[in-house]
């Protein structure tokens, strides 16, 4: 057995580590304090819509959103999850962890599509952002906690500030490695014809980009689902804080409908986000009974 390093020649980066986060509390609190007022009232608004409609509505809205944003398929599935999670009796909190996810992704693109715009033009930014997003993702989900609540305090909008730190790594990546996998000759030919710097950005980077980018937005989702169970040791309410009030009381019954809730939103949102960036297909173009339905409408209308 090898001897361990002597005690003086330890080093002390815990302690270091300690006084850093303490400076920064007692220098910087004011400001983080202030980061809070936007992030709570995007919460608020988002879950005051939720709780104010109807149940029957927000499955309506979220079949349409399938629907119309995906396939039917997909509306079809989220319309009929959302009904079981309401008929297990965990409707309310199923709206928190929803609005909780809606409030993180709206920051997360609002944060995270500029800056991997910025390290998709620039080599020297994505290399100086490249080794930040490698540490934020292969950090412990746990380790967000602690210097979350020293800055933010307990409770739900922590919770949320601390998902969007976890969550937003892969909208940059993949936004970035969108707009660097655009052909050349597409921009090319877009300079040719005179376009600026900004149009070929917004109309031919962008657009090019944009599955890639949407891919993103589906990790982003599902990293942020994953981390509102975490996030409910620090006080964050929603399904997270059911599983852990299972967990807590040995009640698996209890536990177990809060997993198959938030599996039941995953999966529902996975399949919605899935469809974004991607060509619609109309209904006379897909299988079974709705391709049937689209292409008996197509008949009739050509027919007229």
């Amino acid at each position: 057995m090898m001897d361990r390093v002597p005690q003086e020649y330890v080093f002390p980066l815990d302690d270091y580590i300690q006084t850093g986060v303490h400076w920064v509390v007692d220098e910087w609190r004011p400001f983080f304090q202030a980061l809070r007022w936007p992030i709570a009232k995007v919460l608020d608004v988002t879950l005051d819509s939720l709780v104010f409609m109807p149940f029957w509505g927000v499955v309506a809205v979220l079949l349409v959103l399938g629907w119309r944003l995906a396939d039917i398929r997909a509306g079809i599935t989220a319309a009929l999850s959302f009904t079981v999670i309401a008929f297990l009796g965990l409707w309310d909190e199923a709206m928190i962890s929803l609005s909780i996810l809606i409030t993180s992704v709206v920051f997360c693109v609002i944060v995270g599509v500029p800056l991997g715009i910025l390290a998709g033009r620039s080599n020297m930014f994505w290399a100086f952002l490249r080794p930040i997003l490698d540490t934020m993702q292969t950090t412990p989900s746990f380790v967000y906690l602690v210097p979350v609540v020293m800055l933010f305090g307990i409770g739900t909008v922590p919770g949320v500030i601390a998902t969007i730190i976890f969550s937003m790594p892969p909208i940059i990546r993949l936004t970035n490695l969108g707009l660097r996998q655009v052909p050349a000759d597409a921009i090319e030919a877009g300079e040719a014809f005179g376009a600026t710097e900004w149009q070929t950005l917004v109309r031919i980077r962008m657009p090019m980009a944009m599955p890639s980018i949407m891919a993103g937005l589906n990790q982003t989702l599902l990293m942020a689902l994953v981390m509102s169970v975490i996030i409910s040791m620090i006080g964050a309410e929603g399904l997270g804080l059911t599983v852990l009030r299972g967990i807590g009381a040995l009640d698996v019954g209890l536990a177990g409908i809060g997993g198959l809730s938030i599996v039941l939103i995953a999966i529902s949102l996975d399949r919605i986000t899935q469809g974004l960036g991607q060509p619609r297909k109309s209904a006379g173009d897909q299988k079974g009974f709705i391709g049937r339905i689209g292409r008996a409408a197509q008949l009739r209308r050509s027919a007229a």
